[in-house]
């Protein structure tokens, strides 16, 4: 891998070889580390040419990199490393559904020019596999022996799934109550020991952060690992190839322990100083009023909060999320916002854009509700473009959907819920509901 790479801390900028990333995922005075890239030795430096090669890559797909929505991005993500050596499923290519595809939703948001990403699409249904990628790809080139998450359903869905085409074992850590069923049952499928630890998410996550430092060989797969992020980050460049490296005005995205928000900011960076864009979008991360620690310090002069996390958007419950300092970078530097909303408010939100015949999981739809609150205060304007990542499936989870469809959800009001019907097998039966 090239040597002009390597790992800098977020705090106070001490330099790391990259090589340290197998074990060493903060810096020595606890910060976060980034993986930094020195793009000024890339053989291609003509941001035209560049752009050309994604896109031919893209459509002619010679190799097992180029098929891949992360990999055809690889000079930007992990420089240097060799075809074979990628773990991929292929993962990336999710589609852009421009604002004709999604006019119930919106009429429902009332302003701008609504694109959604979704990464649903993606092969274990979740934007996770895109990090996981390229995380578990640097695992098992930095000799990783075993390979571990906590989780609260897609991150475990996604290592699982990665983890089986290595070979290596996987360890799931997810909370003994309030994860969903569909989420649980692909770590169980794809071969991962699925272990429930008496607490939330943020208790399994720090048992798991402790018991690295005991265990060799032991690689951590959550987004505290800079690799995960520099995967993520072609969310964002894909979106802009599919707008014609035409940057929107913003781009909103659900906010739960951080990690995408920071790519986004990552991706925003780099594509500017490439010259892949020449507008810098700025980034609104949305919270559920129950798991809003971000929204919290962002009204408190930045000052970190922790909450004990409660929402039904479950991929979101994280009271203490751990890309707090690259989420702030992040936020600052694209002049962004955070936003709250309830969770009457995200599943609501949730059944509009279900009805267009997209859907996606609760969380994903709190990215819709926080841009519709944006448009109802002015923050977004009605002529400017927005980009809103769904980061889920829609059946990751089915309970939520049929929960609020069959207005059984507690303390929420399911006044757009299809209610499903029962009648007799008669001919007269069926027409009284149809007509």
């Amino acid at each position: 891998m090239e040597t002009e790479s390597h790992l800098s801390c977020v705090r106070c900028n001490q330099k790391y070889p990259l090589a340290a990333g197998g074990v060493k995922f903060t810096c020595d005075c606890g910060g976060l580390l980034d993986v930094v890239h020195d793009f000024s030795v890339l053989p291609i430096q003509d941001e035209r040419i560049l752009k050309s090669v994604f896109m031919q890559r893209r459509w002619f797909q010679d190799t097992r990199g180029d098929k891949s929505g992360v990999w055809r991005f690889r000079e930007l993500v992990l420089p240097g490393l060799k075809d074979h050596e990628f773990v991929t499923r292929g993962e990336g290519n999710t589609r852009l559904y421009g604002p004709d595809l999604f006019t119930r939703t919106n009429r429902y948001i009332g302003g701008p020019h609504v694109y959604c990403k979704h990464e649903g699409e993606n092969p274990t249904g979740s934007f996770k596999d895109r990090g996981m990628t390229a995380a578990i790809t640097y695992a098992k080139r930095s000799a990783g022996r075993i390979v571990a998450c906590a989780s609260t359903g897609n991150t475990a869905a996604s290592v699982a799934s990665y983890a089986a085409l290595t070979g290596m074992p996987a360890v799931i850590l997810i909370p003994e109550k309030g994860v969903a069923i569909g989420k649980v049952s692909q770590s169980l499928a794809y071969g991962a020991k699925t272990v429930k630890v008496r607490g939330d998410f943020d208790a399994a996550l720090a048992l798991l952060l402790a018991a690295s430092e005991q265990i060799p060989g032991l690689r951590i797969l959550n987004s505290v690992n800079p690799f995960r992020l520099e995967g993520q980050k072609t969310i964002v460049w894909e979106a802009f190839e599919q707008l014609a490296w035409n940057a929107p005005d913003w781009i909103v995205v659900a906010a739960g322990n951080l990690g995408n928000g920071s790519a986004f900011g990552k991706a925003i960076s780099e594509a500017r100083a490439l010259g892949l864009i020449t507008k810098t979008p700025r980034i609104a991360m949305v919270q559920a009023a129950g798991a809003n620690p971000f929204w919290g310090a962002s009204q408190n002069g930045w000052r970190k909060c922790v909450v004990r996390a409660d929402t039904i958007a479950s991929a979101i419950k994280i009271g203490d999320p751990v890309n707090y300092d690259k989420a702030v970078r992040a936020i600052t530097s694209t002049d962004g916002v955070v936003v709250q909303v309830t969770d009457q408010e995200i599943m609501d939100a949730k059944a509009v854009l279900d009805s267009d015949g997209v859907g996606a999981e609760p969380s994903s739809c709190a990215a819709i509700a926080g841009l519709k609150k944006m448009v109802d205060v002015g923050v977004a304007k009605w002529n400017q473009t927005v980009l809103v990542v769904l980061t889920g499936h829609m059946l990751k989870d089915p309970d939520a959907t049929v929960g609020y469809h069959s207005s059984s959800l507690p303390n929420l009001a399911c006044s757009r819920a299809n209610a499903p019907v029962t009648i007799d097998p008669t001919v007269e039966a069926f027409k009284k509901i149809i007509t």
